[in-house]
């Protein structure tokens, strides 16, 4: 039997381009798109605000220009304040979609506050209420204009525990972006979530976690930041996530989403050519396809 065809794309944040402030040294366009290609990636994610231009035309061209498809991307918005309507900017980031042809915009529950490490609030019924009120208007308007909205559980924000997801799942109909890394963070497994809940993953975003390092992070006793920094990511089927029977799970299931390489990476200094995030983003493109080959072999 032939190989399942599976659909893998890039994030910057694998490259080190990240939207939170000091992040690192942040790479440019040119050079990470570029590199993308070169793995064989014909998508990508679009990267926090800036990376690419604003304007929706342009935006498209860039990424035209490398061969790349659009496949959306991580866009972090309030939705749980009763005094913020999230709707304008979801509305004013689909133009940037409606002109790349770009389908998936994968949705972070933002705080409100700066950065990934700040205490978050706790969200009492009137304040899930209108949260989920605020996901059912943006699926609502993403639809209408053909995009998929997804869900990402992230750590700092105001889905991040196992006990939100849950609550995710029994209180709105929206699909998941599987974030293997996220969701081990904030107590979820991953691998039982691919396999119990597999019809509500839409998108995925697949890290291999250093699990010594991560539960760290969980205990509270370093940050995120530094999490990533003590290498708590490594490249796919090198940690201590099953990512193998993740992958396998959604293929076997039908899932016909992007397998996103978003591996959120911290560098220093521009790597040299064929270095840094490039050389472990390919052993993590190189593992993904030998999944699906050996899943097909076995049918």
């Amino acid at each position: 039997m032939s190989t399942p065809a599976v659909k893998i794309a890039g994030a910057p944040i694998s490259w080190g381009v990240c939207e939170v402030p000091n992040w690192g040294h942040q790479m440019g366009p040119e050079r990470v798109l570029r590199e993308m290609a070169e793995l064989g990636l014909g998508a990508t994610e679009f990267g926090p605000l800036g990376f690419l231009p604003v304007e929706p035309a342009d935006r498209a061209a860039v990424l035209a220009a490398h061969g790349m498809e659009a496949v959306g991307g991580f866009f972090p918005i309030v939705m749980h304040q009763a005094d913020f309507d999230p709707l304008p900017a979801v509305l004013k980031e689909l133009e940037s979609y409606a002109a790349s042809g770009a389908k998936t915009l994968v949705l972070s529950a933002e705080t409100g506050l700066v950065g990934y490490d700040t205490k978050r609030p706790d969200l009492d019924e009137a304040g899930w209420d209108v949260f989920f009120k605020n996901l059912d208007r943006i699926q609502q308007a993403a639809a209408a204009q053909g995009v998929k909205a997804v869900l990402h559980p992230h750590v700092g924000t105001m889905v991040e525990t196992k006990a939100d997801v849950m609550a995710v799942l029994e209180g709105s109909n929206i699909d998941f972006c599987l974030d293997t890394g996220h969701m081990i963070i904030g107590g979820t497994d991953p691998v039982e979530f691919a396999a119990k809940y597999a019809n509500r993953v839409a998108h995925s975003h697949l890290k291999d976690v250093n699990l010594a390092v991560a539960d760290r992070v969980q205990s509270g006793e370093i940050t995120y930041y530094q999490g990533i920094l003590e290498g708590m990511y490594v490249p796919l089927g090198t940690g201590d996530v099953d990512v193998r029977s993740i992958v396998r799970n959604l293929i076997s299931s039908g899932f016909d989403g992007w397998f996103v390489l978003e591996q959120d990476n911290v560098i220093t200094a521009e790597p040299g050519e064929g270095a840094g995030p490039f050389a472990e983003a390919k052993q993590s493109v190189e593992f993904i396809r030998a999944v699906a080959k050996e899943l097909a072999e076995e049918q």
